[in-house]
């Protein structure tokens, strides 16, 4: 069995290769690809695969592009960070969802489900329907949780609990917990496109801060200073540039 995988985050994409290779041993798995644009290419040059485990937010737009411009023949399982309630639609005959991280007993149990469908699924009417309908919103979803790595553990992360990101020699996500993670996003410029603009601000080069975050703004010469809320009480500084759209984002 050739198994697909669509996956723009490395560890996510690892676990579920180590995964299925405990579940099923004989699978041939093919990928990561990380892209919409990735993705087309490779279903354009290749014969499609047994089966395929696609991550639903991708780095250049959702996975929902691909099936929507191909012709894709083969069953599929979407893998999510969205709540249960959004995506209570994929619950059909020819798909399968999992929500992330992904709990191998429901992965186990989603491969039962391909198994006994057979091969020659295609996608219905009701999932282009839903793809169609999703496409047309996409502009307006954000990430909402954040795989990371803290003591070589996956753990998810809610936007809701990220105080800042902070680019060092790798990114890490600071809680307002005071918890700190390695995030698997490469740059800030990536996880800047998959945050909600209300709620997150770019302030420089090496942090995105959540308005939560913010205890106070004081201005200097070369712009303005912005203090954190304790435990962090960092100071960072935003250039003349910036400024006044930093406190039109914040107020």
């Amino acid at each position: 069995m050739k198994i697909l995988i669509i996956e723009d985050e490395p560890l996510v994409a690892k676990d579920l290769e180590n995964q299925v290779r405990k579940i099923q041993p004989d699978a041939e798995l093919i990928g990561p690809l990380v892209s919409v644009q990735m993705s087309r290419k490779w279903f354009k040059e290749n014969p499609l695969p047994d089966l395929i485990l696609s991550d639903i937010q991708l780095s250049d737009g959702i996975s929902f592009e691909i099936f929507e411009s191909l012709h894709i023949t083969c069953p599929i399982i979407f893998t999510t960070a969205y709540d249960e309630y959004a995506i209570r639609a994929f619950k059909l005959n020819s798909v399968d969802y999992l929500l992330k991280p992904v709990d191998s007993k429901e992965l186990e149990s989603a491969l039962k489900k391909y198994k006994s469908m057979g091969v020659e699924s295609t996608l219905s009417d009701q999932l282009k329907s839903m793809i169609s309908t999703w496409g047309k919103d996409s502009s307006k979803r954000y990430k909402e949780r954040f795989l990371s790595l803290q003591r070589n553990t996956l753990v998810p992360v809610t936007t809701a609990e990220i105080a800042f990101f902070h680019k060092e020699e790798l990114i890490f996500i600071h809680t307002m917990g005071n918890e700190k993670f390695i995030g698997e996003h490469p740059t800030l410029d990536e996880i800047e496109n998959l945050l909600d603009p209300d709620k997150f601000f770019r302030v420089n080069r090496q942090f995105i801060i959540h308005i939560q975050s913010v205890a106070r703004i004081k201005s200097t010469h070369k712009g303005i200073n912005v203090q954190l809320k304790a435990p962090f009480n960092n100071e960072l500084e935003i250039s003349r540039e910036k400024a006044v759209a930093f406190k039109k984002w914040l107020g």
